[in-house]
Order: structure tokens, then sequence, then C-alpha cells
């Protein structure tokens, strides 16, 4: 088996492509989980920081609330004892120190009972007297009642007791008990002597079942001082006071003072004996109790019981919203930014995955263009190769002797060879567009001239119709402009040819004015108009009426812009000489291309500069035409920084406007080489005035236009009566007329349709009467404006001269040369052999053809011979080459580019060559500098190319390759004037 092949560089790169687009996708899919994990730890993080600081901040509100309840049950618990020492030194005031004691039982329990309200917190007092064994019978005599136990039986023997002799009244049921006889009393009573202090019990239920505390004084004979002996206050004990404390009241009291105690859980506790703690208040919660709690140290004036108070919250804390909200928030928003950043990245991801794309797709259109372009430069040159053969040697025929006919078949063979190489420049020109290519020129011309061209191109159509073709430029717009002609001239023969293949009645009329005096006409008194119908909604309203109108041919317009009125605004700025705008070189021209033909459906507006497209099916059929020549002269437009748009109605007609910005030229900066653009008109004509009869205004005012183009001034009136008033022409005083000498309109101009058939016969009997007469010469000469041909004309009516229409400069001085009786022959002829035309520039120069098509050659040296060129022939790149040894005779060399063995521009590269070296040995040569600069002048050869590709041969390609410029095949003698003039005019020869 064979050996399996490599996969192509394409696939490989795309294969690679492919795996990092995966390793990618899982670098991205890793990242965004560990992005999504690192926010839920941040949320977990925030979410226990929350929680902490709130049970941080629970903690303190508790330790504060705890503290405070502390603080003051501390205080009240002080207060009481306070009260309950200053009844021990009552009892010790009135009992001991007055004799005999003014303090009894009835003293004792009246008082407390008044002063109960000030120890709100003690169930009752009561006073035990220190009695010992000795002293006991003559105590109880004295009494009148034995000492009992607190179980109520006779006391036993011992060293001492302290039964109760004085008791509030409330807890009246102890009196005669022995304090003593209880262990933990006698240890209370034995630490409180000792001490002097206030000395508390364990906690038990007192008779109210709450619990409480039994509080013990010292109450003692003398004063003792704050330092005495335990034995000293042994001895000076009288007896022990004490009061049994409620607790459960006291801080239940103390709790009710206070807000937030549904919040709070208080616990009171004995933790005397830390193994057993007792509970002097609360459940029973272990010391231990659930966090939060807060632990707080009670000192109750007894350093041996230890007591403390344990605060917690009734509910365990909540969360608060904010642990919840705010992590959860802070989450959303970091996965927003995240997914902000993600959509970016995978945007960016996509960009520059669709850049990649749009780069091979780019690569791709670029290479199909340049395929697109080869093969128009392939199919331009294969095409315009044969038909330079088929018009030159068509040309070369209508030079010979031909009977009628065969001139009428091959002028007609002519004619269809231009439209197809016509055809072609429109789609070679679209091609251009299309792949950026088209450059104008900035030459001056005469704008004028190059409208007269155009009506002249169309002249014998507008006849065959009998429309109305005419062209009006402002006085306004200079004389010589710069700009591109050719592509200028093609934008107008492109909307005249449109309007003349769809009009069958009226008239065609073309005006150039600037800008903003047609801006002054139009902006106050139209509403605004876009393509389209101008105002007009549907068809029914858009359709044309049968009113005359005062238009140049009586039809109605299409845009009402146009009309008399503004026409006349714009006549009456110009002769009023109100000054140009701006002091800018820049001129914007708005030209408007009017007809009153068929118009362009609704539906079909939309898509009128689209190329290839025409209004319907119909049309291509019915008018010809490739729909093209719209689309390029919106291109052409747009380059010349201007803008085109139309308003059309059907069976009306259409105007389509553009603008144009061109630059000023004077002509004393026209350069000699370029004087060949310009048309100069006669100038033998001034001082010569005018009468015209039209009753049309608007087409009056472009005869005068032409005439005053010429110098003639003019003066217009609507009918031939109001003419012969003018002239002074009356029935009844031609005797006078003649006998009289001032000065006559030297021409009598009259439009065919204002010459009244009841004028006709009268007027031609006078007309006769003068001759005979002798008035011959002060009667003007009679000319008359018809669209049919003269010689039918001029036996129709009786007038001199019959000029047929469209009017144009050149056409209308011949006239007048021919009426006025001036010679034109000897001016014509001189003209055409001066060195203003093809043949004066040709003749007698040595010029050197090199193509290898032989038709071609026959044909290019039948055109240069016709014009008195010297031409030589040659078949190859390196023919020419060994003719062109320096030194040589040649003037000029047109050389084909696509040549089998050496191309054109590899000729013109080898020609460059010999002449460097040639410009190299006469360098070394002794001689003087004026004969090398003139051996180096002429040994420039200047090179045109001659080629029938007109996508690839431009200036630039030309000029890199050594080329001094480019004529195209087929030949047009304005075209070889043009290239040739700069390199054989006189200035070049000189």
């Amino acid at each position: 088996m064979g050996a399996e092949e490599p996969p192509s560089a394409a696939a490989a790169a795309a294969a690679a492509e492919d795996e990092a687009g995966k390793r990618t996708g899982w670098r991205v899919k890793a990242a965004v989980a560990l992005y999504v994990l690192a926010l839920s730890a941040f949320w977990l993080g925030l979410h226990w920081d929350f929680r902490y600081k709130a049970l941080s901040k629970a903690e303190e509100g508790l330790v504060c609330m705890c503290e405070e309840r502390a603080r003051m049950l501390q205080d009240q618990f002080a207060v009481s004892v306070n009260h309950v020492h200053a009844l021990a030194i009552l009892v010790a005031t009135f009992n001991y120190e007055k004799q005999p004691p003014a303090l009894d039982q009835d003293t004792f329990a009246d008082y407390t009972a008044r002063t109960s309200f000030e120890r709100p917190l003690l169930s009752g007092v009561a006073y035990a007297q220190r009695v010992k064994h000795a002293d006991r019978e003559a105590f109880e005599r004295q009494q009148g009642w034995i000492i009992r136990t607190m179980k109520h039986e006779p006391s036993p023997e011992q060293d001492e007791y302290a039964p109760v002799i004085y008791s509030q009244e409330t807890i009246s049921y102890i009196e005669g008990l022995d304090m003593m006889s209880g262990e933990e009393d006698r240890e209370n009573i034995l630490r409180s002597r000792e001490t002097g202090k206030a000395v508390l019990t364990r906690p038990f239920r007192l008779m109210s079942n709450h619990l409480g505390v039994v509080l013990t004084f010292p109450v003692y004979l003398v004063d003792l001082p704050p330092h005495a002996k335990e034995e000293d206050r042994v001895a000076a004990t009288a007896g022990y006071l004490g009061g049994a404390f409620d607790v459960e009241s006291l801080v239940e009291n103390l709790l009710r003072q206070l807000a937030g105690n549904q919040e709070l859980v208080v616990n009171v506790y004995d933790v005397t004996n830390h193994s057993d703690p007792l509970v002097m208040y609360g459940s029973e919660v272990p010391l231990g109790a659930p966090s939060p709690s807060h632990i707080c140290v009670l000192d109750f004036g007894d350093p041996f019981r230890k007591h403390h108070m344990i605060c917690r919250y009734r509910n365990k804390p909540y969360v608060p919203w904010n642990a919840i909200t705010t992590p959860s928030g802070l989450f959303v928003i970091f996965m927003l930014i995240g997914y902000i950043i993600y959509a970016a990245w995978a945007r960016y991801d996509s960009v520059k995955e669709d850049y990649r794309k749009m780069e091979a797709l780019k690569k791709r259109a670029e290479a199909a263009d340049v395929a697109k372009s080869q093969f128009l430069a392939t199919v331009s040159h294969e095409i315009r190769t044969p038909m330079n053969g088929v018009l030159g040697m068509l040309d070369m025929l209508l030079d010979t002797e031909l009977k009628t006919t065969q001139r009428d078949f091959a002028q007609t063979a002519q004619v269809c060879g231009k439209a197809l190489i016509s055809l072609i420049n429109e789609v070679l020109d679209r091609a251009k567009i299309e792949a950026n290519k088209l450059e104008l020129e900035s030459v001056p011309f005469d704008l004028r001239s190059i409208l007269d061209d155009v009506v002249s191109l169309f002249s014998s159509k507008s006849r065959e119709k009998k429309i109305e073709l005419a062209v009006y430029v402002s006085e306004r717009v200079p004389e010589i402009l710069l700009g591109d002609p050719g592509r200028f001239r093609q934008i107008i023969t492109n909307l005249v040819g449109n309007s003349i293949k769809f009009t069958e009645r009226g008239h065609i009329f073309v005006q150039v004015h600037l800008a903003d005096h047609s801006n002054l006409a139009t902006e106050a008194k139209v509403e605004p108009v876009v393509n389209g119908t101008n105002g007009h909604n549907d068809e029914t309203t858009a359709i044309s009426s049968s009113v005359s109108h005062n238009t140049l041919s009586g039809f109605e317009a299409a845009d009402s812009r146009n009309s008399w009125e503004n026409f006349k605004f714009l006549l009456s700025h110009e002769t009023s000489q109100v000054p140009y705008g701006t002091d800018s070189d820049n001129v914007t021209l708005v030209v408007s291309v009017e007809d009153t033909g068929i118009g362009i459906p609704l539906h079909a507006q939309c898509r009128v500069f689209a190329p290839f497209m025409q209004a319907d099916s119909s049309t291509s059929r019915n008018y010809g035409g490739t729909g093209i020549g719209l689309s390029i002269s919106q291109c052409l437009v747009e380059l010349m920084r201007g803008q085109i748009n139309f308003v059309s109605r059907p069976q009306v007609g259409s105007t389509f406007t553009f603008t144009a910005v061109l630059k000023r030229c004077e002509r004393n900066a026209v350069s000699v080489s370029k004087s060949a653009l310009l048309h100069p008109l006669p100038s033998s004509f001034k001082g010569l005035s005018s009468l015209l009869v039209d009753k049309r205004p608007v087409r009056a005012t472009v005869t005068k236009y032409h005439l005053q183009r010429l110098g003639i001034a003019c003066k217009s009136v609507a009918t031939v009566e109001l003419a012969l008033v003018f002239s002074n022409i009356t029935w009844s005083g031609l005797n006078l007329l003649c006998s009289m000498h001032r000065k006559q309109p030297s021409l009598l101009l009259i439009e065919s349709d204002s010459w009244g058939l009841k004028m006709d016969i009268p007027l031609r009997t006078r007309f006769l009467e003068m001759k005979q007469n002798g008035c011959e010469s002060v009667f003007p000469q009679v000319i008359l404006l018809a669209l049919e041909e003269s010689d039918k004309m001029k036996a129709k009516y009786a007038v001199d001269y019959v000029i047929t229409k469209p009017l144009k400069a050149s056409t209308l001085a011949a006239c007048i040369f021919q009426a006025l009786g001036i010679s034109i022959t000897q001016a014509n002829k001189e003209k055409h052999h001066g060195s203003d035309s093809l043949y004066g520039l040709l003749l007698e120069k040595n010029i050197l053809v090199v193509d290898d098509n032989k038709v071609n050659l026959r044909v290019a040296a039948g055109t240069l011979k016709k014009y008195g060129a010297k031409v030589k022939c040659v078949e190859s790149g390196k023919d020419a080459l060994e003719l062109l040894q320096v030194p040589h005779e040649f003037d000029l060399c047109l050389m084909d580019i696509q040549m089998p063995e050496m191309d054109g521009f590899e000729a013109t590269r080898h020609i460059r060559a010999i002449e460097a070296k040639a410009h190299e040995q006469a360098d070394d040569a002794d001689s003087s500098e004026a004969d090398s600069m003139a051996r180096k002048a002429k040994w420039h050869l200047p090179v045109l190319a001659m080629t029938a590709d007109v996508i690839q041969a431009t200036h630039e390609e030309c000029t890199k390759h050594g080329m001094d410029g480019y004529v195209s095949k087929p030949f047009e003698e304005k075209q070889l004037f043009q290239a040739m003039k700069k390199f054989l005019g006189p200035s070049t020869s000189s």
C-alpha cells in the first residue's frame, strides 16, 4: 500500500486553529468555573463576616444590658441593706442607750410597719437579743415565754441564745424563736458579729413561696472603731437585726423598669459552692447555658457569699438580612461583571474569528476582483482589438469613393460599432468604479463647448422626433473650469441620451447655474423635493394635463422648480450683477436635465440608480439600453463631490439634477499644451444687434444666450406684428422707411411656430416691394428657426435663411457668416491645417507603430498617414529595439502592450535602458553642456501605450514601466490629438 498523502497546508492550518480553539474553549470554561467558585467562597466569607459582626454586636448589647441590670440590682439591694443597718442603729440607740429602754414590741412593730415603704424588698424585719445561758431564766421570766427552737420546741441548753423579741407584724410568728437553733442561722449570726457587716443566708422559700435570703446585722452596745478586734466585737454584741429579702420580687421589679426585658432571660445564682450553685431567681438553667450569654458578679456586701447574674437572649439571635442580601447582591454584581467580561471576551473572540473569516473572504474577494479585472482586461482587449480593425477599416472605407447605398451601409456599420464600443466602455467604467481605479483628471475646459458637443451628438435624433433640445448656461458660470471634461461630458451625455430615448414630444432642456443662485430661486418658492414625484402621491395625480404651460415647448415639466418664474428670477440676478457668494476657488454647479417624456413609474423610482436595472421588462425591448448609465453617472457625480437626484411624473416627464464641485481657471492661466481643450468662438459679430420673435419666453432666453455668446445684442418680442412695429416696418410706411437712415437690427430671427399664417403672404409681398424699391440695405436678414430641414422651410416661408435646431454657437455663427456674406472657407482651411488640429500635429512626423496584430497595424498606419505622418510598422518588441538604437529619427512610438515574446512594458524598459546608456556615453564625451542636454532631450523617445485593455492600462501603470501615456483602441481623432499634443506640439518642437 502506498503511503498516505500528508494533509494540505490549508487543512493543517484549519486543524491547528480548531485544536487551538478547543483548548481555548476549555481554558475559558475552567476560568468560568474557578470564577464561580471564587465568588461562592467570597459569598460565604462575607456572609460569615456579617453574621459574626451581627452576633458580636448582639453580644455587646447583651453585655451592656446585663451589666446595667446587675448594677441596678446591686444598688437597690445596697439601699435595702442600708435601711436595715439604720434600723439596727435605731434599736441600739433606743433599746440599750436609753434607760429604761424606749423600745418595745408594739413600738417596733408600729415603726417597722409605717416605714416598710423604705424596704419594699424585705418581707419583714425582726430583732433577736443575745442571751447567755446564765441569763436565760431571768430573760424568760421577764418576757413571759420560754425560748423555743425553729421547730417551736423548747430550746435545749447551750452557751447562748438569740431569741426574737421584736418583730414586724408580717413575721410576728417568729417571736420567741431562737435564731441560733438553726445551723446556718447560727453561722450567719456568728459571722455578722465577728465582722460587723451584713451577712446573707443561702436562698430558701419564703412564706410568699418566693426565693429569698435572710440579711443579718449585729447590734452593738457601744460604738466600735472600724478595725475593732473580733473578740471586742463579740463582747460588745447586744443582739442581731435580721430581714428577709424577696430576691425574686427584687429582680422582677428591676426588669419591669428596664426596656428590652422581653428579649432577655435573667438568672441569679448563689455560687458560694461552685459545684452546687443555688438558683435565687429564674429557671433552672445551668451555668453552662448556650451562648451567647453573659455572667455578671453581684456584690451584696457579704464577702462570704458569691452571687452571679447570668443573662442570655430569650431567643437565639436571628441572622440579619444584610448578612444574606449584601453578599448575595455583591455576588450578583460580580457575576454580572464576570458575565460582562465573559461576554466581552466572547465577543472579542467572535469578532476576531469574524475578522479572520473576513480577512479570508477579503483575500478571496481580492483574488476574485483581480480575476475579474484580468477577465475584463482580457475581454476588453479581445473585443476592442477586432473592433479597432472594424472601425478603422470602416473609417478608411468612408474616405474612399462610395456609392450612396454603400456609404449608407458603411456608416450604419460604423454607428453600430461605436455603439458596441460605447457599451463596452460603460461596462468597463462600472468595473473601474467597483475596483476604485477610476480617477478624475483636472484640466481646463470650456463647459459651454462641451454642452454644444452634446447637442451636436443628439441633434439628428431630436430633429427626427421633432422635439426641442436646448442648453442654457448662466452668465455666472466661469468660462473656463478645471475638472475632468470627459467624465462631465459622460454624465451629460447619459442624462440627455436617456431623455432623447424616452421623449416623443415636447422638449429636453439642459440648464447650468451656480449653486448659490439656484438656491435663491427655489428655497423660498417651492416645497422640498426628493427623488420622486414632487408631492404627487400616486400616478393619477402625477399625469400631465392638456393645458399649455410656460416652458420651453409648452408641455408641462415634472419639476415645478424649473418654472418660468424661477427661471426669470435667476435671470434677474444675473443682470443685476449680484456678486458670487464666496471667494473660494471652488465652483459648485447645479445642472438639470429636463424632459417631457414618459416619466418613471412610481414603483420603479426607488431603483433608478441601481446598475443594470430598468423600469420594467418592456423598457428594454421598446427602448433598448443596459440600465447602467445612471449608475455610472451617480458614481461620477459623487467623485466630483456632488449629489444627483430626480423628480419624475408618469406621462409628464423627468428632471434629473446633479451638483458638481469644480475649480475656477482663468483663460490666461491655461498652458499652450492644454489650449486645444478650449474652443474659442469667433469675435467678428461684436456690435451687431438682432431682433427675435418667439412667443415662448424660455425658448427666447435660450436663443438670446447663444446670440450673446457670439457678441450679438438681442431684443425679443412675442409676435411678428410687434417685431414690425419695433423695426418701424408698417404697412403704410415702407416709402418712409426707405428714405430714413436710422440703424436697424442686422438680423431678424423668427421661431417657426411664432410665424402666423396671416402674416406669411402679406409679409412676403412687402419684402418683395421693399427689394424693388431698393430698401434691401436697411432691411435685416430674416432667419427662421425651425426643427425641420432648412431647404423645405426656406421654400415654405419668405425668409433668407433657415437654421435647423437645436441651436449651438458654432452652427449659429456659420449661418450668420453666410447671411452677412463673410467667407469662412479660408479660415476653416487654415484651422484644419494649423497646429491646433491633428493634421498640423502629425504632418511630416516619423512615428513607429509596434503591434503583433497586422490588422491593427494597417488601421494605425492608415489613420496616422491620413493626417500626414510618416509611419513605420513592426510586429514585435525585438524589431522595435533594433530600429530604436541611438541615434534614430523617430519622433514618437505607439507600442502595443500585449505581444508575444516581449510585451510592450518590457520593450519600453529596454528602450529606456538604451537611452540611459547613450546618456552615460554622452556625459563621458568631451562636449559642451548645451550639446549634451540637447542630445538627452532628443534621445528620450515618447512612448505611448497602444492597447485595448483600459482596465490595467492606467497612466500610473504606464509611467511605472517608463511609458509617457497611452491611447486606447479604437483610435479617435480627439483622443490621439490630446495624447500627442504635449509631445509633438509647437512648444515641444521649439
